[in-house]
């Protein structure tokens, strides 16, 4: 028989991802969207859309997650839904909170209600580290430094390691470090770089602005991580996995990847609100603007994820500048096929 998954942010780049995979193993596909007046599946291409079972509802509204659970009943739940972006959740804090701490909480007390045996996975996330020195694990101390970071960390403490300890609920949690693909949000870092030097290649932007270029991430194939995540609730004791690619890169590396992935190489001059990205012919392309700095940075995330590897059999596939050309290269394409129309 086959399994049923219920998927939460199933239209998100994570969920879009999850979703073909799960699929292709076999499933029957829940998904959980929230109603928008703009078309929330950009992300799913037709025949996924075709063969997932969609039902409307969101975080805040208790019936909703009942009747999704009651419809789905789903072997496997995967809670993808969040507020997701940092910098936002220092301006909408109490959005931040809502989503990701009570949401998860809604979400979990329905599944128990209606389908207890079923096993729940939760995204918590590496900004729950916060200011702790990498390389960082599932022993190492929280110390988040955003609203985001707080209400994941809540959520965790709470809703999973609480639920797993007090109630014998499987929920086990992936700690992913940060992501990528050509679908991730137009709004972070990695996605604006990609999509405003594939502008600039085409001749309809000429520069765009940064803030910290000295930031550090983990930055790993959102494609392979989603694989991390079924992988985690096949285990028949919930834990939690840091999910990571074990290195480290700087914003500006990022940068200077994707630029070359485009035959556009970069110069970089100066350092902090006075640095500069030139190309061969002197040109700025990127330039600092303290405006895009966060009130509070986390400056170094890097994950360890050698109990994924020897519990999970989990490692990345997709190298930092594989990542970075694949995203580039398919941001460029979108403006080629744009400007053709």
């Amino acid at each position: 028989m086959n399994k049923s998954a219920l998927i939460t942010g199933i239209t998100g780049q994570d969920g879009s991802y999850l979703s073909e995979l799960l699929l292709a193993k076999g499933y029957k596909v829940f998904g959980l969207v929230r109603r928008s007046s703009r078309d929330p599946f950009i992300r799913l291409d037709q025949k996924t859309k075709e063969r997932i079972a969609i039902l409307y509802g969101d975080l805040r509204d208790v019936g909703a997650l009942e009747r999704a659970v009651e419809v789905a009943q789903p072997d496997e739940v995967y809670n993808l839904a969040a507020q997701s972006d940092v910098g936002i959740s220092f301006l909408c804090p109490e959005e931040t909170v809502e989503i990701n701490y009570y949401g998860l909480g809604r979400l979990v007390n329905a599944v128990l209600k209606i389908k207890p045996t079923a096993r729940i996975y939760q995204a918590s996330t590496s900004e729950m580290f916060g200011k702790t020195n990498p390389p960082q694990n599932e022993k190492s101390p929280f110390q988040p430094v955003s609203p985001y970071g707080e209400a994941k960390l809540k959520a965790h403490e709470d809703f999973v390691v609480g639920y797993r300890t007090r109630h014998g609920a499987h929920i086990s949690s992936g700690i992913l470090f940060n992501h990528e693909s050509p679908r991730r949000g137009e709004h972070f870092v990695t996605r604006k770089i990609t999509r405003s030097l594939a502008k600039i290649k085409s001749g309809r932007q000429d520069f765009f602005e940064l803030g910290n270029m000295d930031a550090q991430r983990d930055w790993g194939f959102a494609g392979d991580y989603v694989e991390a995540m079924w992988r985690i609730l096949q285990q028949d004791t919930p834990d939690d996995y840091v999910i990571a690619t074990g290195e480290m890169h700087t914003v500006r590396e990022f940068v200077t990847h994707a630029a070359e992935a485009l035959d556009m190489p970069i110069t970089f001059e100066g350092r902090g609100l006075d640095e500069v990205g030139k190309d061969a012919a002197g040109k700025i392309i990127v330039r600092v603007n303290p405006k895009f700095y966060r009130p509070t940075e986390v400056d170094a995330l890097r994950g360890d994820a050698t109990k994924a590897a020897q519990v999970l059999g989990w490692k990345p596939s997709v190298t930092f500048g594989q990542l970075a050309r694949m995203m580039a290269e398919a941001d460029y394409r979108t403006q080629c096929l744009s400007k053709d129309k």
